[in-house]
């Protein structure tokens, strides 16, 4: 299929789960974040159980071609799995700053970073359960994750980096052996630190994918939108990205209105291409959505295109995030009409 649709990974969690004005008024966590949920244990499972039925029932209506689940046992894009490691103290937080210069608390590593047990197998499993569509699951990379800790025990962040990478690594090993067609890296930080992603990101990705049995992905972005308001002109590390082995990569171009001719320069990977501007409540026409599209197409061969948000809904009111995620399987369908 030309321009099949996706989500980046998360879709809106359910008030009734978590409290979103709390979630809103903060960084995404790096740390633990138990006092988002609105259900208590013992029935967590069973509510996020539901809620994730929920997020993949409302891809399917969509129209979308690819599945996630939508992220919804997750406080944040990274910390579900960050936090699982082993080598971190979780409760003696240390800080970082943020893209936008506010300090926040992250986990201090005080040993080797290592995974102890798969993190993320059961989600993918009880995905595959609930959906007969391609399925992607997403982790944190291990750029970002090197940069979203406190280093108080490698020499270099690089080598930390490095054993984030056997960790994750690991994860996508059982994850495709579970039955995943797509594993996403989420790199946010390469566009956030691109000094210091020459320096090692490529090569710490690059070990993190290294045997992948299915597709890979990896997806840039320039931040929440609810976060982050202001968009440079373009991205500060991407034509770097032609030397990973990753399969895919996701970028934004919707509320960036980015000059998609950097995407020449990748020309052969095959591009997420972000059509949603998730800083506008209003839900594009799917005409607006083809448009989007169409502006790729001349640096993207077509079969090379993946039509995707710019970045996470997890943020978006749910009707809100349900009528974009249609005009975008709408608006692919109009730009795949044209190509036969």
């Amino acid at each position: 299929m030309l321009f099949p649709t996706t989500l980046v990974g998360s879709y809106c969690q359910p008030n009734w789960l978590i409290d979103r004005e709390k979630l809103k008024g903060q960084f995404p966590p790096r740390t633990r974040a138990k006092e988002l949920w609105r259900i208590q244990e013992p029935w967590l499972r069973e509510a996020q159980d539901d809620a994730t039925r929920i997020a993949i029932r409302d891809q399917e209506l969509a129209g979308l071609d690819i599945i996630t689940d939508g992220e919804i046992r997750r406080e944040s894009y990274s910390n579900r799995f960050a936090t699982a490691l082993d080598g971190l103290d979780l409760d003696d937080y240390g800080t970082v700053m943020t893209r936008s210069g506010s300090p926040v608390p992250v986990p201090r590593i005080v040993g080797k970073i290592s995974r102890a047990r798969p993190v993320e197998v059961e989600d993918l499993k009880f995905l595959r359960a609930n959906t007969d569509r391609k399925i992607k699951i997403t982790l944190p990379g291990p750029f970002t994750m090197s940069l979203q800790a406190q280093n108080d025990y490698y020499a270099s962040t690089a080598d930390a980096a490095m054993d984030y990478a056997q960790a994750v690594k690991e994860e996508i090993a059982d994850l495709f052996a579970a039955g995943a067609d797509i594993v996403q890296l989420d790199e946010p930080w390469l566009q956030a630190k691109p000094e210091v992603a020459e320096e090692y990101g490529i090569e710490a990705i690059n070990a993190a994918l290294e045997g992948a049995a299915g597709t890979t992905a990896v997806h840039i972005c320039f931040g929440y939108a609810a976060m982050t308001k202001k968009r440079p002109d373009g991205y500060s590390f991407l034509p770097q990205m032609k030397s990973c082995t990753c399969n895919q990569i996701s970028i934004e171009t919707a509320q960036a209105n980015l000059d998609t001719s950097v995407l020449e320069d990748l020309r052969g990977k095959t591009i997420m291409v972000g059509v949603l501007d998730l800083s506008d409540m209003a839900i594009e026409t799917p005409e607006t959505i083809a448009a989007r599209i169409r502006r790729a197409l001349p640096y993207v061969d077509p079969e090379n295109v993946v039509v995707a948000p710019d970045c996470g809904l997890k943020y978006l009111p749910r009707d809100v995030a349900f009528g974009k995620m249609k005009a975008m399987a709408d608006g692919a369908a109009i730009v795949r009409a044209e190509y036969g």
